[in-house]
């Protein structure tokens, strides 16, 4: 009985594993789950392990989405390894590519295939972080690295949605730059930060924001009012309502969050109600913030 139900467990492992890693494993893995060489290979040829990459495997499956490639990339690069460059630009959502290969960033050097390009960097760890399970470059870092395989124009279209959607990372572009110097692409990368200054675009918060407003018939705000407080980006001044957007990639610091909790306790001192939303949440849930903000409003 013992022997039966130990392969049954193993399975049981394997597939709690799997469903953690959007359908994927690697062979590391399935030794420290207690494997043999012998009890993979049989998998394998029953088809319960499909090969993807060396030592990288799907779990039962054919049909994978995006996110199993991804992670599978990540898993046959190694230790240290994190989804970089264009790869991640797609996974924030910040560039769309049609290339089969994945980028992928790993401290040991390893040679390219045909399904991934791997780029041999020492990433710090403030310069990696966790998105849908997945390790990946920050937005910051994947805007960095961007710079070094994209034209200006790209990169600034790339920087301009991550600014939309108000990516946040543990390290701003600039303190990037200071760390890296003379690193190819820099220069293109200071240009922008120099010329726009990397704040919301009217137009951009207009069409995103208001265009929701109007969808769900609320009042329009002000929007990017200078008061004695700062620029607010939307304010409802009868009903003593600001609505601010948070963070993004180049300037999403610990010094930013602190002074903009700053300002809320002002202004909520001063009378007003504050409330802070991302753009990412706008994108993803901007029906329930229509609601809330209709409650807030008719109140």
């Amino acid at each position: 009985m013992q022997t039966k139900r130990a392969p049954r467990r193993a399975d049981e492992a394997i597939a709690a594993l799997a469903t953690r890693q959007h359908g994927v494993v690697s062979r590391a893995q399935l030794l420290d789950l207690g494997l043999g060489a012998g009890a993979i290979k049989h998998r394998v040829r029953l088809g319960r392990l499909r090969p993807l990459h060396r030592g990288v495997y799907a779990v039962g499956h054919r049909a994978l989405r995006r996110e199993a490639w991804w992670t599978a990339a990540v898993l046959a690069a190694g230790p240290g390894a994190a989804l970089s460059y264009r790869t991640a630009a797609e996974l924030w959502r910040i560039r769309g590519t049609s290339r089969a290969r994945i980028d992928v960033s790993a401290p040991r050097h390893r040679r390219s295939t045909a399904r991934l390009e791997l780029h041999e960097i020492e990433l710090q760890p403030d310069e990696v972080t966790i998105e849908h399970g997945i390790r990946v470059t920050t937005p910051a870092r994947t805007l960095f690295d961007l710079a070094t395989v994209v034209s200006p124009q790209h990169l600034k279209a790339a920087m301009d949605e991550a600014e939309v959607r108000r990516l946040t990372s543990p390290t701003s572009l600039d303190a990037l730059l200071k760390r890296y110097p003379g690193r190819r692409g820099t220069t293109a990368l200071k240009r922008i930060l120099d010329d726009a200054g990397r704040s919301v675009p009217t137009s951009v918060l207009e069409r995103r924001f208001l265009t929701l407003l109007d969808a769900h018939r609320l009042p329009r705000p002000e929007i990017n009012r200078l008061s004695d407080y700062g620029e607010l980006d939307a304010t409802w001044y009868d009903e003593r309502l600001i609505v601010e957007c948070d963070g993004f990639a180049a300037h999403g610091t610990r010094t930013a969050f602190e002074r903009d909790r700053a300002k809320d306790r002002e202004l909520v001192t001063a009378g007003w109600r504050v409330v802070r939303i991302t753009w990412r949440q706008l994108d993803a849930d901007g029906d329930t913030i229509a609601e809330q903000l209709r409650a807030l409003l008719g109140a």
